[in-house]
């Protein structure tokens, strides 16, 4: 079925429609600039977590957040810490930010910046991002011009206070975002090392998808009693979601993926595989066959990467094809389609995949393609999330192009070999005759 349903980005910056009788953003008391920057942009009321998150920081509050991927977040934290920024005025000082966020991916970083930029645009605050992949030359001049929020990847970060071009002594707020995925890159060390550099007077945030015990042993250290905002619970799957599992064999996958993506309902789908490999041959037996796709993994340049999305976003290129790593930065308005041609054997990881579709009121589809050792998995994640998977087809039935509907049964045929072998039968001799 073609996603036309209309939704409510317009009205909410970044996530969820907000509720009938929600409060507007004036409401909620922001600095006059940012509200005139959202009304210029159309948004007039703040989602179900920004309601919750913006009064708790606008009164000075450290918050623990946890919402799953597409509930407007990032507006959550943005909007309060520019409205301090304007109230509070400071002289800019070189390699001195105000403001650190720090986020796993370049692609999450760039978005953070973008936010913070297009809600502070009637203002003269300076935002900077700095990640790896590209040359650190720029990032040092604009650090030495001076910055009041600067957003960063963990190790491009340390890399620059090694070689002191960027100073945390005059950090006032703090931002973690996307904690639980930290952890799984394997950047909590690396995390830990920032934060013991940080003044111990300021104003701490932390937004996790999830809440592993790393993370909230992380969270109980990080945080002074903070306000906790929660709009699902950790491993609830998005409501809006439609989802279906198809039963393959794993050699026939990518076919069966060609199949699904050639229906014309499919008008922006995210696949996701496990391996940068698998995301490379995935999108080159689409491209051979016929269906233009772009792989977007952490061995892609900074430029092959940003050159995808855009492609993505403006709706040149209909398929993406990504790792999780690289899909965690993805926030790209009316992906119609997840499809997970490798299952994720961890079930929180699924709801973070599929909830890339479904995004701002709209509904959405997820697919996944599951061979016969991925099954346990399927089963893990229906117990996790406390809902059935529909089986949309099997490994006996021929693949269909429809991504929603069970294939039918196919009717069964009269034994074909049967009257062969009764034919043999009534050949044999008899043991009168062999006598």
């Amino acid at each position: 079925m073609r996603n036309r349903s209309p939704g409510a980005s317009k009205h909410h910056p970044q996530g969820a429609s907000a509720s009938v009788g929600a409060p507007t953003f004036g409401d909620l008391g922001l600095h006059p600039q940012l509200l005139d920057a959202l009304d210029a942009r159309g948004y007039q009321r703040p989602t179900p977590i920004q309601a919750q998150a913006i009064p708790a920081l606008l009164e000075g509050r450290d918050v623990l957040g946890i919402a799953q991927t597409g509930t407007g977040k990032t507006a959550a934290f943005a909007l309060p810490i520019l409205d301090r920024l304007l109230r509070e005025p400071q002289r800019l000082v070189a390699r001195r930010p105000r403001v650190l966020v720090l986020t796993p991916t370049r692609e999450l970083a760039s978005q953070v910046r973008d936010s913070f930029a297009a809600y502070g645009a009637m203002s003269r605050l300076r935002v900077e991002v700095i990640f790896g992949g590209v040359g650190q030359g720029p990032q040092v001049q604009s650090l030495r011009r001076g910055v009041d929020v600067l957003v960063a990847t963990p190790g491009r970060l340390l890399d620059l206070m090694g070689q002191r071009h960027v100073e945390l002594a005059a950090i006032e707020l703090f931002v973690l975002d996307e904690a639980d995925r930290m952890l799984d890159m394997g950047f909590l060390r690396d995390v830990k090392r920032i934060v013991a550099t940080l003044p111990k007077r300021r104003h701490s945030l932390l937004f996790s998808a999830t809440m592993p015990s790393d993370i909230a042993d992380l969270a109980a250290s990080l945080l002074h009693r903070p306000v906790r905002v929660e709009v699902a619970p950790p491993s609830t799957t998005a409501q809006r979601v439609e989802q279906g599992v198809w039963h393959v064999r794993k050699e026939d996958k990518r076919a069966l993926l060609a199949r699904l993506l050639s229906d014309p309902d499919v008008d922006r789908a995210l696949v996701f595989t496990r391996t940068k490999h698998g995301a490379d041959k995935v999108a080159r037996t689409l491209d051979r066959a016929g269906i233009p796709a772009a792989a977007l993994h952490g061995n892609k340049s900074q430029g092959q990467r940003e050159r995808a999305l855009q492609a993505f976003r403006d709706g040149r290129l209909r398929t993406l094809v990504a790792t999780d790593i690289a899909a965690r930065g993805i926030d790209v308005p009316g992906i119609t389609h997840v499809i997970n041609h490798d299952v994720p054997n961890v079930p929180e990881t699924y709801v973070h995949r599929i909830g890339r579709t479904a995004r701002a009121g709209r509904a959405g589809i997820a697919v996944s393609l599951c061979d016969s050792a991925e099954r346990p998995w399927i089963a893990a994640i229906e117990r996790e999330t406390g809902q059935r998977i529909p089986v949309l087809g099997a490994e006996s039935e021929p693949p269909r192009p429809s991504v929603t509907k069970p294939a039918p049964r196919q009717p069964r045929q009269q034994a074909t070999a049967n009257p062969r072998r009764r034919r043999r039968r009534r050949s044999r001799p008899t043991a009168a005759g062999r006598a």
